[in-house]
């Protein structure tokens, strides 16, 4: 998903899959119709610092299809907190757009709706073919072996930020490579009076990227290989004990990040209020803040021993953002000229450098631009030590249970409540009990 996401609030109450497929205003069982040839509605996510950022970024892009195909796009940037849920009641209500934003991470459950254009040999074919596209992307759009539910829209991929001038202060000359590094240089941080690692403690979503990664990183996984919630595995619960220990035990996160939910780690970490941030493709949003990319360098996510790399090393969820289609849209025709634009070489370009993320299409992400800089960084994640999210059905609970779940050992973890073994399996296992049964 998204960079600047917040958590999907409340939980999704919502069985996925049984979600009636009735939006955009067309047939429900026709797959789309033509009869508003002239109209788009465009539900984007909310990508750069502010809505208003994303406004200014996209405007004129749709303004710029609209001169080319005689098609008015109506945009609306949906905040992250409403966007899962504004989807799922788009799902029913039929009050929904023609083309969305979805997080990567959303594919699979989303697809199980049927409510989604699957996107076949016939549908990539009228966007230019579905080899234009990186592999890992088209690894998060959808269930295995099933049409993807969605295109590649922009990628991303975690890195490790670090203030420059605050490490040679406390005099460390490079970025951590393992947490048993990071958590000592936090400590010589700390020691000169500044904050260490920031988090985003109430995100749900920034909590499953970050224990999935760990999880990774000790052998585990959350789902079994056919699909069924696996979340007290021992391996697991080690992985998110790692995570909140950062503050429970090693105490490089400061507890008032508990209740962070709204990229207030990323503005403590443009401010120079803190050393380090655990953040997707962050260089826009800085520097929107004020932060110029001199004031920082960007460095791989630890992992627990060597160097990134598959199986145990990766150091990254794959993220991003996949455009969607509601099957029953009414400018079925429109809606794929409009997904051909913006995943169009030209407009790759634009969008990916005004996000700083990596394109999904390979002839762009090929370019020089995208190969240098922090850019390097997370290409070569990307590329090399990044792991897809499980791509199930049922993955959106998956986030809101185990999100919560960790969002509440944070609350213990600030409150100084034992964060033992023992209570994060009860937690795992409490979230686990509210996955649909099978």
């Amino acid at each position: 998903m998204r960079r600047t996401r917040a958590a999907a609030a409340g939980a999704v109450t919502v069985s996925l899959m049984t979600l009636v497929t009735a939006c955009g205003g067309g047939s429900s069982t026709s797959g789309g119709s033509n009869d508003s040839p002239k109209t788009l509605t465009y539900w984007a996510s909310n990508q750069g610092a502010s809505i208003e950022v994303d406004k200014k970024v996209l405007q004129p892009e749709l303004d710029k299809f609209e001169k080319q195909t005689g098609i008015k796009v109506k945009l609306e940037v949906v905040p992250w907190s409403d966007l899962l849920n504004r989807i799922l009641t788009a799902t029913t209500s039929g009050q929904g757009p023609d083309v969305l934003n979805i997080g990567n991470t959303w594919s699979a459950s989303l697809q199980a709706t049927g409510a989604l254009l699957p996107w076949d040999t016939k549908n990539f074919a009228a966007i230019g073919g579905k080899d234009r596209f990186v592999d890992s992307a088209l690894g998060s759009t959808g269930a295995e072996g099933q049409d993807p539910a969605a295109v590649p829209l922009y990628s991303m991929a975690y890195a490790l930020y670090y203030n420059k001038e605050i490490f040679a202060d406390a005099g460390i000359t490079e970025p951590p490579a393992t947490w048993d590094e990071l958590i000592a240089d936090g400590k010589k941080i700390q020691a000169k009076g500044k904050s260490a690692l920031g988090a985003e403690g109430a995100n749900l979503s920034e909590n499953i990227h970050h224990v999935f990664v760990f999880a990774q990183q000790h052998g585990g996984d959350f789902f079994t290989a056919d699909g069924k919630p696996d979340f007290t595995d021992d391996n697991v619960v080690a992985a998110v004990k790692q995570y909140v220990d950062l503050m429970a035990k090693d105490k490089v996160i400061p507890t008032g990040d508990a209740e962070y939910a709204q990229n207030q780690s990323v503005s403590d970490f443009a401010k120079g209020n803190q050393a380090m941030l655990l953040w997707q493709s962050a260089s826009s949003n800085l520097k929107s803040q004020g932060m110029s990319e001199d004031k920082y360098g960007i460095a791989p996510v630890p992992v627990q021993s060597g160097t990134p790399g598959p199986g145990t090393q990766v150091n990254s969820a794959v993220m991003g953002i996949n455009l969607a289609v509601f099957k029953n849209t009414d400018n079925i025709d429109g809606a794929k000229k409009f997904v051909k634009f913006m995943t169009g070489d030209a407009e790759q370009k634009i969008l990916n450098t005004a996000y700083s993320s990596i394109p999904p299409v390979k002839s762009v992400q090929a370019e020089s631009v995208f190969s240098s800089g922090p850019n390097k960084v997370l290409k070569d994640t990307l590329a090399t030590s990044a792991a897809a999210l499980p791509q199930v059905a049922d993955e959106s609970q998956f986030e809101t249970a185990v999100g919560t779940a960790v969002k509440d050992l944070f609350a213990d973890a600030a409150a100084g409540r034992a964060v033992t073994t023992e209570s994060v399996k009860a937690a795992l296992e409490k979230a686990q009990q509210q996955m649909p049964a099978k």
